[in-house]
C-alpha cells in the first residue's frame, strides 16, 4: 500500500458540558456527551521511504507542528518504523470552535498511518498514544458517540437518536485557556448520571463554560441570538466559539421552514452548516484490521 486518500476526520458537538471539580494538578473534572457530526476535514496520505513526515495544506494553513505532524512522529517513535509520509490536509472544521477538529485530525492520522505503514497496533495502544497528544483524541479513535468523564479520558459508548444540527462559528475563535483560567467559571456542578442524560439527550444540562465564554467572545452571543430568532434552542459546544441547535425533524418535514429562513439570514462573517449526526466514526474498525502483517 502506497497511499490512502480522502480519509475523513469528523467534528464533534458537546451536547452538554458540566464541570464537577478540579484536581490538585489544575486539570478540571468534567462530564459531557460527545456527538459525532458529518462536518469533516479530509486527509490524504502517501508513503515515503525516506522516513520524512511532510504536510501540505490544501485549505486553511496550519501551524508547522500541528497535532497531525505530532501524531505521525509519535507513531514513528513508538514503533521504530523507517517509513515516512506526505500528508495533505483539506481543513474544513473551524479552529478554536470547540468542535475537536485538531484532535480528530490526529486520531485519523494515527489510524491511517497504522494501516499505511502496516504496523498492526491495536486500538488500546493507539489510544494511549492519542491521550498524550490531547484529551479528546481517544474519543475519536474509539469511534462511538460517548458519555465522557474525568478530564475527558473516561469514555462510555452511548447510542444517540439520529439528529440534525445547525452549527455556527462566529468570525473569531476562542482559546480554551482563557475560559478555564477565569475565576468566574462554575466548577461545582452536581454529578450527573447517564440514565438522566438518556431520558432527554438533546435538552439535558447546559454548558458550564458558556457564561464566561460569552463575556470573552461577543460572537457567541450573536450566534445564540441568531438561533433563538428562529425558535432554535442554541448552546455553545466545548470550549470554543461555535454554537449549535438541534433541528426538529418533524416540524421541518411539515413545512416549518425556519431552518431555511435562518440559512438565508446568516450573520456576517459566520461559518454555518446544517449537519447530520453520525452513528459511528467513518473509520471504526481500522485499528482492528490494519497491518495484519509487517
Amino acid at each position: 500500500m502506497k497511499a490512502i486518500y480522502d480519509v475523513p476526520a469528523p467534528a464533534k458537538l458537546n451536547l452538554f458540558l458540566h464541570i464537577t471539580g478540579r484536581r490538585n494538578d489544575g486539570y478540571h473534572l468534567l462530564q459531557s456527551a460527545f456527538a459525532l457530526i458529518d462536518w469533516c476535514d479530509l486527509l490524504h496520505f502517501e508513503c515515503r521511504a525516506d522516513g520524512v513526515v511532510s504536510r501540505e495544506d490544501l485549505g486553511t494553513p496550519l501551524p508547522d507542528e500541528d497535532l497531525i505532524v505530532r501524531a505521525a512522529r509519535a507513531l514513528q517513535g513508538a514503533t521504530g518504523t523507517l517509513l515516512g509520509a506526505h500528508i495533505g490536509v483539506n481543513k474544513r472544521i473551524p479552529t478554536q470552535a470547540g468542535m475537536g477538529g485538531g484532535s480528530s485530525d490526529a486520531a485519523s492520522c494515527l489510524l491511517a498511518l497504522n494501516r499505511l505503514w502496516r504496523l498492526g497496533l491495536p486500538l488500546a495502544v493507539l489510544s494511549r498514544m492519542g491521550l498524550a497528544l490531547g484529551a479528546d483524541v481517544p474519543f475519536f479513535l474509539a469511534g462511538n458517540n460517548a458519555w465522557v468523564e474525568g478530564v475527558g479520558e473516561q469514555l462510555t459508548p452511548v447510542e444517540l437518536p439520529l439528529a440534525r444540527y445547525l452549527v455556527a462559528r462566529p468570525p473569531e475563535g476562542l482559546q480554551t485557556s482563557r475560559i478555564f483560567c477565569s475565576p468566574e467559571l462554575k466548577r461545582d456542578s452536581e454529578t450527573a448520571t447517564i440514565s438522566g442524560f438518556a431520558a432527554d439527550p438533546f435538552g439535558f444540562g447546559r454548558n458550564d463554560l458558556q457564561d464566561v465564554a460569552r463575556g470573552l467572545c461577543p460572537g457567541i452571543d450573536q450566534g445564540l441570538w441568531w438561533l433563538g430568532r428562529y425558535g432554535l434552542a442554541g448552546r455553545m459546544t466545548g470550549s470554543g466559539s461555535a454554537v449549535f441547535a438541534r433541528v426538529d425533524e418533524v416540524r421541518d418535514k411539515i413545512g416549518d421552514g425556519r431552518v431555511d429562513m435562518a440559512l438565508r439570514d446568516v450573520p456576517a462573517g459566520f461559518e454555518v452548516r446544517l449537519c447530520s449526526g453520525l452513528g459511528a466514526h467513518p473509520l471504526v474498525g481500522w485499528a482492528c484490521d490494519s497491518g495484519l502483517s509487517r
